[in-house]
C-alpha cells in the first residue's frame, strides 16, 4: 500500500515538472509548485494515516472533479474507463446494442431502439423492461449501471430477459452488439412545396459531410430555399461548424475567431473551400437548447447577413474546449478560449470567472452588454446573451397537465399499449388519433396518478397564507372553500381543455413506435409554429431581403 502511494506521489511530482513547460511566470511557477507539493504530501499522509482503508483512485478522482467544478461545467476529467463516452461525443459512434434506455421505478426500460441496429434486429421494442443481463439480475439497477453492460465490442452478443407489457411470459432475446453511428442529420426533406429542411442535431466528425449531402439532395429535388434547424443542438466540434458555414458563404469569408491565454489559441477561421450555394435564401432555427457550435453557425451566418435567424434566444455558450492527453490513457477536456463571431461579439452568457457567494455563475449584467454591427448591412447585434433571433417566435409552454403526464411516463406507457393492439399505423405525417381513441387514452388515465397543481391553485395557497397572516381568513373562509372547490371541478376538464396539445404529444410518442426517429421528426413538423414562420419568411422575398438589409421595421 505504501509503495503504491509513493508511486502516485512520484507521478504527481513528474506531472509538476511537465506543467511548467508552458505559460508560467516566475511567481506563478512558485505558487503552482508550492500547492502541488502541499497536495502530494496531504494525499500521502491521508492514505497512510486515515482510520479506514481508502481507495487512492477514488480519492484522486473526487479531488480532481471538485477542483474542476470550481471552474466551469465544460472542463472535465475523462478517465480511461469513460473513453467510450468520449469517443461517442466526438464521432457519434459507440459499440453497443443501439437503444436508448431509461429508469422507471425499479426497472430499466428500452425507451427507443435505433432503427436497423442490434436491439431493433433482435425485436426489442420501446417499453420492454430489462429483467436479466447474461443471467445477472438487473432489477434495482439504474440506467447508468445497465448501460455499462449493454456497451461492448461490435460482434459480441448479450442475452437479455425482458418483460413486455401485455405479455404474460418473460421473453429471451439475444442481441448482437454493433458499431452504432448516431446521425448528425437524422432527417431532411421538402416542406412547404419548395423549401428544403435539414435537421442538424450534433456536430460530430461527420456533421458537415451529412449537411452537404442533404443540401445537394434537396437542391436536386427542387428546393428553392433552405431551413437549417439547430434547435436543441448542444454543439460539438468547432471545425465542423466552420465547414457548415462555408457551404453558404464565399471562400475567404470570416467565420469565427478564438482568443485564449495561450497565443496558440488566438486564431481566425475563414471559409477555405468552394461554397455549395451563396445565393439560396436561408433560414436558421434556434432555441434555448442551441449552444456552442450551433451558435457559431447561426451567429456567423447572421453576422455575415447570410441567413435570417428565427426562434428564441440561444443558450449562450461562447467557450471553446480542447482535449489534452494525460497519463494512463486519461484525458482532460479544458476550456482554452472564447470564440467571437465575425462582428466581434462573444455570446457567452454566464461569467464563470466571477461567481456569487453561493459559488454560482451569474448572467453578464445588462450594463456590460455591447452593441456590434453585422458585416455588410451594419445591423445591430449584441454580445453576452446568446444569439438573439431576427424574428422571435415564442415557443408554446406546456400546460401543467401535459408536463405531469410526461414526467409520469404516461404518454410512454399508453404508446406501449397502443403498439401491442395495432400492428401498423398510417405514415408519420398522416397519422392522427380519432376522438374515440383519445377517449380511450382518457380512460387509460382513470386509475393513474398524475397529480399536479395549477397556477391558480398555487395563488390560492398564497392567498390563504396572506389572509391568515392578516387575520382575515375566518372572514373569507366560506368564499375561499367555494373557490377552491370550483377550481377542483374545472381542473377535471383539463384533459379536454388541453386536448389538442395532449393529443399532439401522444401522437408523436406513438409514431416513434412504428416509424422510429425519422417518423417522430416528420410528425412533429406538422404543427411547428417556428417552422411555419420560417417558411412564410422565405416565401416573402420582400420581407426576407429587408431583414438582411436592415431596413425592415
Amino acid at each position: 500500500m505504501k509503495k503504491h502511494i509513493n508511486k502516485i506521489v512520484a507521478i504527481i511530482a513528474i506531472a509538476t515538472t511537465s506543467i511548467f513547460t508552458v505559460g508560467f511566470t516566475e511567481s506563478s511557477y512558485f505558487e503552482v509548485s508550492k500547492n502541488l507539493d502541499i497536495f502530494a504530501t496531504l494525499f500521502r499522509e491521508l492514505n497512510i494515516y486515515y482510520v479506514d482503508d481508502a481507495n487512492p483512485g477514488e480519492l484522486m478522482k473526487t479531488g480532481i472533479d471538485a477542483m474542476l467544478e470550481s471552474l466551469d461545467p465544460y472542463t472535465n476529467y475523462i478517465p480511461e474507463s469513460k473513453m467510450e463516452d468520449y469517443k461517442m461525443m466526438t464521432t457519434g459512434q459507440y459499440g453497443g446494442i443501439g437503444a436508448l434506455i431509461q429508469t422507471q421505478k425499479d426497472k430499466v426500460v428500452i425507451s427507443e431502439p435505433y432503427e436497423g441496429f442490434g436491439a431493433d434486429k433482435a425485436g426489442l421494442r420501446a417499453g420492454d423492461k430489462i429483467i436479466k443481463i447474461d443471467g445477472n439480475d438487473a432489477l434495482g439497477k439504474n440506467s447508468s449501471e445497465i448501460r455499462e453492460f449493454l456497451l461492448g465490442q461490435p460482434g459480441t452478443t448479450i442475452d437479455l430477459v425482458i418483460e413486455r407489457p401485455g405479455t404474460s411470459e418473460l421473453l429471451n432475446k439475444t442481441v448482437t452488439r454493433s458499431e452504432v453511428k448516431i446521425k448528425d442529420v437524422p432527417y431532411s426533406g421538402i416542406v412547404g412545396d419548395d423549401v428544403g429542411y435539414i435537421r442538424l442535431t450534433g456536430f460530430t466528425e461527420s456533421a458537415s459531410s451529412e449537411v452537404k449531402a442533404a443540401l445537394n439532395d434537396l437542391k436536386e429535388k427542387g428546393a428553392k430555399s433552405i431551413i437549417l434547424d439547430l434547435r436543441g443542438n448542444g454543439g460539438g466540434l468547432l471545425r465542423e461548424s466552420v465547414n457548415i458555414v462555408n457551404f453558404f458563404v464565399e471562400q475567404g469569408t470570416p467565420v469565427v475567431s478564438t482568443k485564449g491565454k495561450i497565443k496558440d489559441w488566438d486564431k481566425e477561421y475563414k471559409a477555405l473551400s468552394t461554397p455549395v450555394d451563396t445565393e439560396i435564401p436561408l433560414a436558421v432555427l434556434v432555441n434555448g437548447g442551441s449552444a456552442s457550435a450551433s451558435e457559431i453557425v447561426s451567429g456567423s451566418l447572421q453576422d455575415n447577413d447570410r441567413a435570417v435567424v428565427l426562434g428564441s434566444l440561444s443558450f449562450g455558450k461562447g467557450l471553446v474546449q480542447n482535449v489534452r492527453p494525460l497519463s494512463y490513457n486519461s484525458k482532460l477536456k479544458v476550456t482554452v478560449a472564447k470564440y467571437y463571431t465575425p462582428s466581434g461579439r462573444c455570446i457567452q452568457k454566464l461569467d464563470y470567472s466571477h461567481k456569487n457567494k453561493n459559488g454560482k455563475a451569474e448572467d453578464i449584467p445588462d450594463s456590460l452588454i455591447t452593441e456590434f454591427k453585422t458585416v455588410n448591412s451594419k445591423r445591430s447585434v449584441f454580445d453576452g446573451k446568446g444569439i438573439a433571433p431576427d424574428i422571435e417566435v415564442k415557443p408554446n409552454l406546456l400546460s401543467n397537465i401535459s408536463a405531469s403526464l410526461l414526467l409520469k411516463s404516461l404518454f410512454f406507457g399508453y404508446a406501449t399499449e397502443y403498439r401491442l393492439k395495432h400492428e401498423t399505423i398510417a405514415e408519420a405525417k398522416d397519422f392522427s388519433l380519432t376522438d374515440n381513441e383519445y377517449d380511450e387514452f382518457v380512460n387509460y388515465l382513470s386509475d393513474k396518478d398524475y397529480e399536479y397543481t395549477t397556477e391558480s391553485e398555487d395563488l390560492l395557497v398564497e392567498l390563504e397564507k396572506a389572509t391568515k397572516d392578516d387575520k382575515y381568513f375566518d372572514d373569507v373562509k366560506t368564499e375561499y372553500e367555494a373557490l377552491k372547490e370550483k377550481l377542483k371541478k374545472k381542473k377535471k376538464g383539463d384533459l379536454y381543455k388541453f386536448k389538442d396539445e395532449i393529443k399532439y404529444i401522444l401522437e408523436n410518442e406513438i409514431v416513434t413506435r412504428y416509424h422510429y426517429q425519422i417518423g417522430q421528426i416528420e410528425a412533429s413538423l406538422q404543427h411547428d409554429i417556428v417552422l411555419e414562420e420560417a417558411i412564410k419568411t422565405l416565401k416573402d422575398k420582400t420581407l426576407y431581403t429587408s431583414i438582411l438589409a436592415g431596413t425592415n421595421k
